[in-house]
């Protein structure tokens, strides 16, 4: 496999590598890239056959979505690239960088008509461009009704500012709510639901896969190296220091547990074995995974990005395969118990019977 085995974003006629290239590095202080280092991952991405570029609207203030608007009209490759950002967090008062003085703007923020105008039409400024290929709600806002947003983005699909939209970072039932609406209604639905997931973040198999296999929905993982915890350039013991976990980060200290050392214990057998490194060898299991349509993966050198996209030459062995779902395993739950085959006996009269598409 490489960048141009392509697949489609579910059940949807939009064509994607099976990596895309995440530009949150691009611009971004302390572990992030300048301008010329993105420069020359977008080119090398692209080189390589890459056509799916994700980014969003919070980061680094914009300057993110900037740098890639230039770096698809200098190559010329608009038509070429899928081109994906998101809206959702609050374009004044950002999360992302200190503030200072009174309150933002709580219209700048959540997924309101009112906000997802404001900021797709601050989106296609900056990226120079005059439509998205898949428009991102970048996270529920707990509030505004799931058909205010499946109207707006609709609406938006028929004016052609956007091609196809996607939910990131929402409950399950909120995705599959608008699937239905969508299916009933023969309107515009979400294609793909982009979240956490990895070999020490799997949670997200219990409702949300699920979910997204039976409405067609593409799962795009986002941080699939656990902010780099599974490249193994962390120690036990360590939980400050240099690397995106060093000091102030989205995820603080929740990847240095017992569990996820364990993992990345078999993750380190498996890629000497292989004679991998360990980051390409968990993309690989994530690729894996049923559902998992393109994954999600950023750098801020170029040789993290070229060890990343060597991990589609990887292919785990069965038992390899089965060695990290193992220890990776989640630990069962009421409802992980519904479906399986004990219970499943019990309803059939002791007989295990095999339902559609197992």
């Amino acid at each position: 496999m490489d960048l141009t085995a392509y697949r489609t974003v579910g059940r949807s006629g939009l064509v994607v590598s099976p990596l895309a290239l995440g530009t949150m590095t691009f611009g971004t202080p302390r572990w992030g890239v300048d301008e010329a280092g993105a420069r020359t991952l977008f080119d090398t991405y692209l080189g390589q056959g890459g056509n799916f570029i994700d980014s969003a609207d919070i980061y680094s203030g914009g300057a993110s979505e900037a740098m890639v608007g230039r770096f698809i009209a200098d190559a010329g490759v608009r038509d070429q690239v899928v081109l994906a950002t998101k809206f959702g967090f609050n374009g004044s008062a950002s999360p992302l960088a200190a503030q200072a003085g009174r309150p933002g703007n709580p219209n700048a923020g959540g997924a309101g008509a009112k906000n997802i105008h404001r900021a797709l039409d601050a989106s296609l400024k900056r990226l120079g461009t005059d439509y998205i290929d898949l428009y991102w709600m970048h996270i529920w806002d707990g509030v505004t009704p799931v058909e205010e947003i499946m109207h707006t983005l609709g609406d938006l699909v028929r004016a052609g500012k956007i091609r196809y939209f996607a939910f990131s970072d929402m409950p399950a039932w909120l995705a599959m709510k608008a699937a239905t609406i969508a299916s009933e209604r023969r309107v515009p639905g979400p294609v793909a639901m982009q979240l956490e997931y990895s070999l020490v973040a799997r949670d997200i198999e219990r409702e949300h896969v699920p979910a997204a296999l039976e409405a067609g929905m593409a799962v795009m993982p986002w941080s699939p190296l656990a902010g780099g915890f599974l490249s193994g350039k962390y120690q036990r013991g360590q939980s400050s220091g240099a690397g995106r976990l060093g000091g102030a980060n989205p995820f603080g200290d929740s990847k240095f547990t017992d569990k996820n050392w364990a993992i990345l214990d078999v993750l380190a057998e498996v890629a000497a074995e292989q004679e991998r490194a360990p980051a390409q060898l968990a993309l690989a299991w994530l690729l894996g995974r049923p559902g998992v349509g393109s994954v999600l993966v950023g750098a801020s050198t170029l040789a993290q990005l070229n060890d990343n996209l060597a991990a589609l030459g990887c292919t785990l062995t069965p038992a390899q395969r089965a060695r990290l779902d193992a220890v990776s395993a989640m630990v069962p739950g009421f409802t992980d118990s519904l479906a399986s085959p004990a219970i499943r006996r019990m309803v059939f009269g002791g007989h295990a019977v095999r339902g559609w598409g197992e």
